[in-house]
C-alpha cells in the first residue's frame, strides 16, 4: 500500500477516527492491531518475520535488561541477540551482493563455477526496524530505558506503520511512553499534522516525481548526453532524493501526529549547510544519529585522539552507505563523505591560516554563500555514486558532467528529457517555493505557524489553494503517477 494512493488516504481516514473513539488506555492496541494489517497488505507473509523480531527484541530486552543476570552475561545476552538481527539483515540485504561478487573475483582468477544468480526479496522496512530493535537492546543494556513489560506495546515501537516502510528510526526513550499515553485530540495540532502531510505530497508528487523522470532519462543512457544536461541531471537527482526522502518523513510524522504520537524530526534544511559535517546534523537526523549514539560513540568516538577519531568517521560512514543498498557503489558513497569529513579536520588548521593571513571576515554574506556553493558541490557529486548502477557508470557521469555546453539551456534540449515546457516551469516555481520554505525553516520560522496566526479568511484561502494545487499537479504531469519512494528500497 502506497502512501500516495486513495486506498492509504482511506486507511488512515478509518487508523484516525477510531483512534480517538476507543479509550486512551486501548489506543496502543488499535495502533498495533492496524500496524500488522498494514504490513500484511504491503509485505504479505514477511509480517511473520516482522512479529518473530518483535518476540525475540521482547525477550531479549527483558533478559538484558533484568537483574537476574550478571554484567558479563548482560554482555554476551546483548551480543546474541544483536547478532541475531544484524545476521537477518545480513541475509535478506548483502546475500546477493556477496554472491556476485564472489562470482566476479573466481572469473577475474580463472575459476568455473555456476553463475546462478540469487533473487532475495528484502522485506519491506527490514533496514529501519531491525536497527530500532538493536537500539533499544543497547538502551536496556546501558540502562538508558527499562525493560518493556507489554509485548504489545514494544511490537507497536518495533512495526508502527507510521514510519515502517522509511522511518525516522525512533529511540524507545522517546516512544513507549507515548504509546502508553498518546496525546488528547488537538484542533490546532490536526491543523499543523494536515499542512505538514500537504506539503510532504507537494514535495514527492509535485517535485520529486517529476525531477524522477529527467534523472532517468540523463542516467538510463549517460553516454547520450554530455556537458551540462549532465550536470543538470545530477542536480536533479539531488533535489529528487531531498524531496521524495523528506516528503515522506513529513507525510509520516504528520499521520503520527494525527495518532497522537510525536515522531523526531528527520530534515533540517540541508541543502542550507555550510560544511559537510553539517550538511549530515541536517540530512537523515534520525539515522545519522542512531550511528553516532549505537556505534561512533561506542568506537571511541574522538576520546582517543585524532587519529583514532578519524578511523571511527570513516567506518561508520563506509557503514551507513552500505546500510543504504546492497552495492559496494553504496559503500564508496559512504567513504566518500567520511574522507571529506576527515580532510576537514586535517586542513581546518590550514584554512584558519588563510583566513587569518587575508582577514577574511567569515560571517560576512559573501564567505558564507561560497561555503555553502562549495558544500553543495561536494554532496552533489556524491549523489551520482548513490544513483549510478555501476562505478564505471559514476565515472561517466562525473567526467561528462564538466564538459560546458551551455548552449543547451537555450536550444530546447531541456524539453527532450522527457517533460513539457508547462512541466519544466512549474517544477523551477516549485523548486522557488522550497527554497523559500527551507531558508524560513533555518531562521526557525515555521510557515505553518505563521500561517496559522493569520485571519480565517486568508487561513482557509491559502489551505484550499494549496490542497487544490497538490491534487491537480499531483495528478496531471508525467506517467499521470507517484513512482514509490527511493528510500523504501532502502
Amino acid at each position: 500500500m502506497d502512501f500516495v494512493s486513495l486506498h492509504f488516504l482511506a486507511f488512515v481516514l478509518t487508523a484516525v477516527v477510531v483512534q480517538y473513539v476507543i479509550p486512551r488506555r486501548y489506543r496502543y492496541l488499535w495502533m498495533l492491531l492496524i500496524s500488522w494489517a498494514f504490513y500484511w497488505i504491503a509485505g504479505g507473509w514477511y509480517l511473520i518475520l516482522l512479529i518473530a523480531v518483535s518476540v525475540w527484541t521482547y525477550l531479549m530486552g527483558r533478559l538484558i535488561g533484568g537483574s537476574g543476570i550478571s554484567g558479563k552475561g548482560k554482555k554476551w545476552g546483548l551480543f546474541a541477540a544483536v547478532s541475531v538481527l544484524l545476521l537477518l539483515l545480513g541475509y535478506f540485504k548483502y546475500t546477493g551482493m556477496l554472491w556476485d561478487t564472489a562470482l566476479r573475483f573466481g572469473a577475474f582468477l580463472g575459476l568455473s563455477a555456476e553463475s546462478r544468480v540469487l533473487h532475495i526479496v528484502l522485506p519491506l522496512g527490514l533496514s529501519f526496524y531491525l536497527f530500532q530493535a538493536i537500539g533499544y537492546l543497547i538502551d536496556c543494556y546501558r540502562g538508558k530505558v527499562e525493560p518493556e513489560r507489554n509485548f504489545c506495546i514494544l511490537a507497536l515501537f518495533i512495526g508502527s506503520f507510521c514510519q515502517i516502510v522509511s522511518g525516522p528510526i525512533e529511540r524507545a526513550g522517546n516512544m513507549l511512553r507515548q504509546y502508553r499515553e498518546p496525546e488528547r485530540f488537538d484542533p490546532e495540532r490536526l491543523r499543523d499534522a494536515l499542512l505538514l502531510i500537504l506539503w510532504g505530497y507537494f514535495q514527492k508528487i509535485v517535485i520529486a516525481d517529476r525531477l524522477s523522470v529527467i534523472v532517468n532519462s540523463v542516467y538510463g543512457d549517460p553516454g547520450r548526453y554530455a556537458g551540462t544536461i549532465v550536470f543538470l541531471a545530477t542536480v536533479c537527482y539531488t533535489m529528487e532524493i531531498y524531496c521524495d526522502f523528506a516528503g515522506y518523513s513529513n507525510i509520516a510524522i504528520g499521520i503520527a501526529d494525527l495518532m497522537g504520537i510525536r515522531l523526531m524530526k528527520n530534515f533540517d534544511s540541508p541543502y542550507l549547510s555550510l560544511s559537510v559535517g553539517e550538511f549530515w546534523r541536517r540530512w537523515h537526523i534520525s539515522l545519522s544519529s542512531w550511528f553516532r549514539d549505537y556505534l561512533y560513540i561506542p568506537l571511541g568516538g574522538n576520546r582517543r585522539g585524532t587519529a583514532r577519531k578519524m578511523i571511527n568517521v570513516l567506518i561508520v560512514f563506509a557503514l551507513s552507505g552500505l546500510w543504504h543498498g546492497s552495492s559496494w557503489t553504496f559503500m564508496l558513497w559512504g567513504l566518500y563523505h567520511g574522507m571529506l569529513q576527515v580532510a576537514g579536520m586535517l586542513l581546518k588548521p590550514v584554512r584558519d591560516r588563510v583566513v587569518t593571513s587575508l582577514r577574511i571576515r567569515r560571517e560576512v554574506w559573501s564567505h558564507l554563500f561560497l561555503k555553502g556553493i562549495a558544500t553543495f558541490l561536494f554532496v552533489n557529486i556524491g549523489w551520482i555514486l548513490f544513483r549510478a548502477e555501476s562505478l564505471s557508470q559514476s565515472v561517466t557521469i562525473f567526467l561528462s558532467m564538466w564538459k560546458p555546453t551551455p548552449w543547451v539551456l537555450m536550444d530546447g534540449s531541456l524539453f527532450q528529457l522527457g517533460l513539457a515546457e508547462a512541466d519544466i516551469r512549474l517544477l523551477l516555481f516549485s523548486l522557488l517555493v522550497l527554497g523559500i520554505v527551507d531558508v524560513c525553516n533555518k531562521r526557525q520560522i515555521v510557515v505553518r505557524e505563521v500561517l496559522g496566526k493569520q485571519g480565517i479568511w486568508i487561513r482557509w484561502a491559502c489551505y484550499i489553494a494549496a490542497i487544490l494545487f497538490v491534487i491537480t499537479c499531483g495528478v496531471w504531469g508525467p506517467g499521470y503517477d507517484a513512482t514509490s519512494f527511493i528510500y523504501s528500497g532502502f
